[in-house]
């Protein structure tokens, strides 16, 4: 790595750290309910309308029935939207119902925080949907995931109770307190560096130069004229207009980023201008993704009771990120071995100069897009400042372990927290297998029934991108969605899968995904790999939260030192990696090898 790389990632940890430190202990006041009266005075009416009060705890089953309720509602309402926006207000585009399949799949993807885009937003959704439909959800479904963990810190915290809270308390309280007012300061701030917001229709304006290119020729009728061989005949055209959409962009870009939901305006996502025109908007859009989630590490320590066992799995998130970035950045900077500048003998070993620029933005550069690359697949955000599909082998293979790892590095707001507390749970049961006692973390014992649970959470979206990927390399419908043969297009559709299960988002770009196949399926998978993980973990807090909570003995394991930050690393890339290490050998690996075949 470069010293700019290494100042860049060392300015982003330092920011980072100084304001995930305040908002933790503030994200802690909300969980536990200690907040200033008025907060509880605007809060009472939308309780009462509900049904509902901060006195009516719920156990775990509860908590889980209303979670999935909500979110079920919050999808059929996504869909509908879609499919009815042609006829809709706020569409001066003129947008056409979105399909179904295409439509299901968004709808589940948005209120599963994956925000996968099979579809590109300026060209397919009305202002109407992009507001009230996707930037909603952003909302909801990030508000979801740290509802959960309020519910598994409880279980944590709470000496011997069979509650975890109050859903929809816990959801109002996130959104009003947390989400909205962080998302309208970040929006303001995107206004001032550039951002759209406006209600405006698309603008067709005179480009500098005149834009020459090949279309397809028409006859009459309107249809393409096809030569002897079926092929469309092409003919020369030339134009000096563009067409720039317009639209309320800078709010759903603050929550989007804020919420680790990903789901851009534009099809180029933060790569287009609009959405992140500048290198002080892009480096605040990277805190943002990570704000929320590092916040969480400290208002755990705080809800129970020890500070620094927050302090310590926000190290194992921090160590594993930071080799991540370490491996990307020379990949990147390196390049292509197939590429030599001009000048070079052919035959040298020269190496392509300045770098793998291919599908970066040149206002951001290699450092900046690979840090964004990594930062976006730790969370589960899924926005992209460049194409993925364009990272070398080795480069492209970072931000798809970050995905594979469960998404604990970090991870998306509230889901990155859970995922890894799981797996220390799983860690302080091996630990206590080796020592000979029964496994305790935080005071409660982890016995079969937590375990078992443990396993289905932590095993469910490796068989879910496993089986996917399967299946799509066997299918016809799977497979016509390659653009690259070869290990690249086997890559395409295992990052693809392990998006959707993991609820990150992101793509190699390189697959043709919007399909009735794909669409399904994807969806399915997405569904699944959220609350088939989310299920479990409830269930969790509830187990432990009738526990009693045991003092601290001698032969207790400490889970705030060096010591169980190693276990706990240890154990995410031993349980969360291995199943994937395969796959990973068919794709990345291979298209390394081929790259260096003399290396």
């Amino acid at each position: 790595m470069t010293a700019s790389a290494w100042g860049l990632l060392a300015l982003y940890l330092v920011v980072l750290l100084a304001l995930a430190w305040p908002l933790g202990m503030w994200i802690a006041r909300i969980s536990s309910g200690r907040l200033p009266r008025w907060m509880h005075a605007l809060e009472a009416p939308l309780y009462r309308l509900a049904g509902t009060s901060p006195e009516q705890t719920m156990k775990w089953l509860q908590y889980a029935l209303a979670l999935l309720a909500f979110n079920a509602l919050g999808a059929l309402a996504v869909y509908a939207l879609q499919r009815l926006q042609a006829v809709l207000p706020l569409n001066p585009a003129g947008m056409a119902a979105v399909s179904p399949d295409s439509a299901f799949n968004t709808a589940v993807s948005f209120v599963s925080n994956t925000n996968w885009q099979g579809y590109s937003g300026e060209s397919t959704m009305s202002y109407l949907t992009q507001m009230l439909a996707l930037a909603v959800q952003n909302f909801f479904s990030a508000a979801t995931g740290i509802a959960v963990v309020f519910a598994l810190v409880r279980g944590f915290a709470a000496r011997s109770s069979a509650a975890i809270g109050n859903f929809w308390v816990d959801i109002t309280r996130v959104t009003l307190w947390l989400l909205l007012p962080l998302s309208f300061v970040f929006a303001i701030f995107l206004v001032g560096q550039g951002v759209i917001q406006n209600f405006d229709g698309y603008k067709d304006v005179t480009t500098l130069e005149v834009t020459k290119f090949q279309q397809p020729k028409v006859d009459a009728a309107g249809q393409p004229v096809l030569d002897a061989k079926g092929v469309a005949v092409m003919e020369d055209a030339e134009t000096d207009k563009q067409t720039l959409p317009m639209g309320p962009v800078a709010s759903q870009e603050a929550i989007k980023m804020l919420g680790t939901n990903g789901g851009g305006f534009f099809n180029a996502n933060s790569a287009h201008p609009y959405e992140n025109p500048t290198a002080l908007s892009n480096f605040v859009q990277m805190l943002s993704i990570f704000l929320i989630p590092a916040a969480l590490c400290f208002s755990f320590g705080i809800e129970v009771g020890d500070k620094r066992q927050g302090w310590a799995v926000l190290a194992a998130m921090t160590l594993m990120f930071v080799v991540a970035v370490i491996a990307i950045m020379p990949a990147e900077q390196t390049g292509n071995p197939l590429l030599t500048p001009l000048g070079v003998d052919q035959g040298a070993s020269a190496l392509q100069s300045g770098g793998n620029m291919e599908g970066k933005e040149t206002r951001f550069g290699i450092n900046a897009t690979s840090l964004f690359a990594v930062i976006t697949t730790a969370a589960s955000c899924g926005a992209v400042n460049g194409m993925h599909d364009s990272l070398t082998p080795l480069g492209g293979m970072v931000p798809m372990v970050m995905m594979q790892l469960g998404e604990v590095v970090f991870g998306g707001v509230g889901t990155g927290l859970y995922g890894m507390l799981v797996f220390a749970i799983l860690a302080v049961f091996i630990a206590g297998l080796m020592i000979g006692r029964t496994p305790e973390y935080l005071g409660k014992k982890i016995e079969s029934h937590e375990m078992k649970l443990t396993s289905v959470a932590i095993l469910v979206t490796p068989i879910l991108v496993l089986v996917g990927t399967a299946i799509a390399v066997m299918a016809d419908a799977g497979k016509a969605g390659i653009a690259n043969p070869g290990a690249h297009g086997f890559s395409e559709i295992l990052y693809a899968f392990t998006s959707a299960a993991n609820n990150n988002g992101s793509a190699f770009a390189g697959l043709s995904a919007n399909t009735p196949f794909y669409n399904v399926l994807l969806g399915l998978l997405m569904w699944l790999g959220r609350f088939g993980v989310i299920v479990p973990v409830l269930a969790i807090a509830g187990a432990l939260a009738a526990k009693k909570r045991l003092p601290v003995t001698a032969g207790t394991l400490p889970t705030h030192g060096p010591l169980f930050v190693v276990l706990l690393i240890g154990t995410v890339l031993l349980v969360g990696l291995l199943n994937y290490v395969p796959a990973l050998a068919l794709g990345p690996m291979v298209e390394h090898l081929m790259l260096w075949p003399a290396h």
